[in-house]
């Protein structure tokens, strides 16, 4: 199969299975917004979600060594398309993703901007929700990456041995895992605040996401099926991130970090913030 093929196929797969689509009337809808006060922090499209990560982790298995070959060999190492945007996707997943929904919780905190400041508040607590669960579970899988074992094998696993070893750090893929949690805490979140964008939003968010997958096989760290479990990680830690910050809008961290009150100090030459909220 051509790589750009490949590329396609592999893109479309995960942007079905992170974002299942509604169909009425063959025409796409915008999803109604499941954010309300006392929403349920679970919902059908979260079963339709899960199996078709499930699904796409296992089908991953089996193709691991083939897809890892086609991306890796040397007319792919000369693709344009890859050589030109890896290295840039990755680092905006990681530690991009964190930087990135730092600096919009700040900037929406001191300008009083609530909605970017709630927006870059749950994409971060989504990314560091994300991370810790992929940690976890890298250390526990000890699966070693592509470029440890070549063609040797794809199911190197080894409990506990991914702690405190990086070439075991493979399942799931921790870039990944960022990028999509990133992905679907602003979707989600557009989808509350901009529904008439939210087509717009949704597509370009988990496509760059997707991009990030792709782009840590091309380098050789992740198997297919880590990209894929990182992939429903992400999707999850974002989605329930926002789903339950405002079903329950007085949970502990966002009164800490959203309804705050800061202001600043100053002791004689030193200069800070002070943080005041009720608890």
């Amino acid at each position: 199969m051509h790589i750009s093929k490949l590329r396609s196929r592999f893109l479309i797969a995960l942007f079905a299975a992170a974002f299942p689509l509604q169909v009425v009337n063959a025409q796409l809808t915008v999803p109604s917004p499941d954010t309300a006060h006392g929403a349920p922090l679970f919902t059908s499209r979260d079963i339709i979600r899960a199996v078709g990560f499930t699904g796409l982790t296992i089908a991953m298995f089996p193709l691991d060594r083939s897809i890892a070959r086609r991306l890796t060999d040397e007319r792919s190492k000369a693709n344009r398309f890859l050589n030109g945007s890896s290295k840039g996707v990755e680092l905006i997943a990681d530690p991009g993703s964190i930087i990135i929904g730092s600096t919009l919780y700040l900037f929406g905190r001191f300008a009083h901007h609530p909605n970017i400041e709630d927006l870059g508040w749950h994409g971060t607590e989504a990314v560091l929700l994300g991370g810790g669960t992929a940690w976890v579970l890298k250390g526990l899988a000890g699966r070693a990456r592509p470029f440890v074992t070549g063609d040797t094998t794809a199911h190197d696993f080894k409990f506990g041995g991914g702690f405190g070893n990086a070439d075991r750090q493979s399942f799931p893929s921790g870039h990944t895992t960022a990028a999509f949690a990133a992905a679907a805490a602003v979707t989600s979140e557009a989808e509350r605040m901009w529904p008439h964008h939210f087509w717009l939003v949704a597509p370009a968010m988990f496509g760059g996401a997707s991009l990030v997958g792709l782009s840590r096989m091309y380098h050789d760290q992740h198997w297919a099926s880590d990209v894929a479990l990182g992939a429903a990680i992400g999707t999850f830690s974002g989605l329930k991130v926002v789903r339950y910050a405002h079903a329950h809008p007085q949970n502990f961290l966002d009164r800490a970090m959203l309804r705050a009150d800061v202001s600043p100090t100053l002791e004689g030459r030193r200069a800070g913030l002070a943080f005041s909220f009720e608890m």
